[in-house]
């Protein structure tokens, strides 16, 4: 079964896929390609991995790590099928990340892998946008690359009876498919990651988790139509606009293009992938905002 939620009549409603069209438990009738979609669900967090698919890794050249490591996206990044994602105006790397998202159903706290699929509510289909513009300063926590706002859009909607072994993952970039993997090539499956985090962190009803994304993500630019495409969930469409006001330059970390930046925004098309490594950038070397550190040596 398939759940959405949509305006309907202007207020939120949850509705049930039937075929093309739309329904509510009141029996209203909506065509899906005319609804106005929200996020399926409204989670208390969103929580990523890193690194999962082989492809990715390989992309990159890396050794895969013992065990996954996570970052953490605020809900006030969270959007929904067929709304707009912001790139700032002065901002260059932009890059898609088409992922399957996990869906928690039931407290869970302290769970082993085999019983990770009765927390489990569902699945549904997410775009793990990154602003690499500010990778030298937040690549730790990922807070500003991956959390600014509309840089988590999740939909159409929620199936309750998916199974997600085998399953196809592509994404398309105005009609040309970027992306093209596969669940099989995930390293740690959903069931291991739901019962990883429920170690040490209690996953509530709505949360979502980002079980990682294939080779090839790569940036975008205003006016690109971008959609990702899953094996039995459906698709995920989203379109991006230049933001009408640049990142301020009175405070905080600014947009850059170094090493960092544009060894991850490029993955396997940096120039000097296989040669190098990415270049520390020098604190120095960074840009300063107007609004200077008070002890600045």
């Amino acid at each position: 079964m398939e759940l959405r939620r949509i305006l309907l009549d202007g207020y939120p409603t949850r509705v049930v896929v039937d075929g093309d069209s739309l329904v509510a438990r009141d029996g209203r009738r909506v065509e899906a390609a005319a609804a106005t979609h929200l996020a399926p669900v409204t989670p208390s967090k969103i929580l990523c991995c890193h690194l999962n698919h082989i492809s990715r890794v390989r992309e990159f050249g890396i050794d895969l790590a013992p065990a996954p490591t996570y970052f953490h996206k605020p809900v006030s990044a969270l959007n929904a099928h067929g709304a707009a994602v912001v790139r700032p105006s002065n901002c260059r790397y932009l890059n898609y990340e088409g992922e399957v998202a996990i869906v928690i159903g039931r407290s869970a706290r302290n769970i082993t892998m085999a019983d990770a699929v009765h927390y489990i509510a569902g699945y549904t289909i997410a775009n793990d946008y990154g602003l690499h513009d500010f990778r030298d300063t937040d690549a730790g926590s990922m807070l500003r690359v991956k959390g600014a706002d509309t840089l988590c859009p999740v939909g159409p909607g929620l199936v309750t009876d998916w199974d997600f072994r085998n399953k196809s993952l592509r994404t398309s970039v105005n009609g040309v498919v970027r992306q093209d993997g596969s669940t099989e090539e995930m390293a740690w499956d959903m069931y291991y990651l739901v019962a990883d985090l429920a170690r040490l962190i209690t996953l509530e009803p709505g949360d979502i988790i980002l079980s990682g994304t294939p080779a090839v993500s790569r940036p975008v630019e205003p006016g690109d139509v971008v959609s990702v495409e899953v094996e039995g969930l459906g698709t995920l469409t989203n379109h991006i606009v230049e933001g009408p006001e640049p990142v301020s330059d009175e405070v905080g970390a600014q947009p850059t293009a170094t090493d960092e930046v544009l060894s991850t925004a490029m993955g396997g098309d940096w120039e000097f992938r296989g040669q190098r490594r990415p270049e520390p950038t020098p604190k120095d070397a960074l840009p300063f905002p107007r609004v200077k550190p008070k002890f600045q040596s």
